[in-house]
């Protein structure tokens, strides 16, 4: 376990040894990194932001101010945690009884959780999924899902860059990029052009 270089350490922070932080990754005020934790390249941990022994952070991540990565919580490359939001790891926890039945929670490559989610424990958050501020998670989120509300809801797709998909006859282009995605069996892919014009 190792600190990378050109990683930035704010003074307030305490980060405990050993970590393994990747390079050019910043740390900012009133963070806390326990011993353990393994965070990637290329990140960013806003102010007040805790980071468990057992949690893992990919690169690329950005957690923004008073999130808790808990212990069981793994964060896949480019994943976006809005201000405030909230994981959770015991299904029924009780301050008089001291359980290590984690369930794990997954957030895959490219998710963002908005500002003040709430995420139960055991879910799994796919691929480039979008969760709108103020949700509160319960079930599995699927790849390029859109999802809001309390309970979260789907109300539709969106692409890699965030923006909402219109398919039609299994297909939609993002208005942002111009990359096709292909819907089948209610499941969104990423496809090339070659494929969407071959279909």
């Amino acid at each position: 376990m190792s600190i990378a270089e050109n990683v930035t350490i704010h003074p307030s922070a305490v980060v405990e040894h050993p970590v393994t932080i990747g390079r050019n990754t910043m740390v900012w005020h009133f963070c806390h990194v326990m011993s353990g934790a393994r965070i990637g390249a290329d990140c960013m941990l806003g102010q007040n932001v805790f980071v468990a022994r057992t949690a893992t952070i990919g690169n690329g991540c950005r957690i923004q101010n008073n999130v808790s990565v808990y212990d069981g919580v793994n964060l896949e490359d480019d994943v976006f945690l809005g201000p405030s939001c909230v994981f959770t790891n015991v299904r029924n926890p009780r301050a008089s009884i001291r359980s290590n039945e984690l369930e794990p929670t997954f957030v895959l490559r490219g998710a963002t959780i908005g500002a003040n989610c709430t995420v139960a424990p055991g879910c799994t958050i796919g691929n480039w999924s979008f969760v709108g501020a103020g949700c509160v998670v319960l079930r599995n989120v699927p790849n390029y899902a859109l999802v809001v509300g309390n309970p979260a809801r789907q109300i539709g797709w969106v692409s890699r860059q965030g923006v909402r998909l219109n398919f039609e006859d299994g297909l939609a282009r993002c208005p942002s990029t111009g990359d096709v995605y292909r819907i089948v069996d209610d499941r969104v892919q990423f496809a090339d052009v070659e494929q969407a014009n071959g279909k």
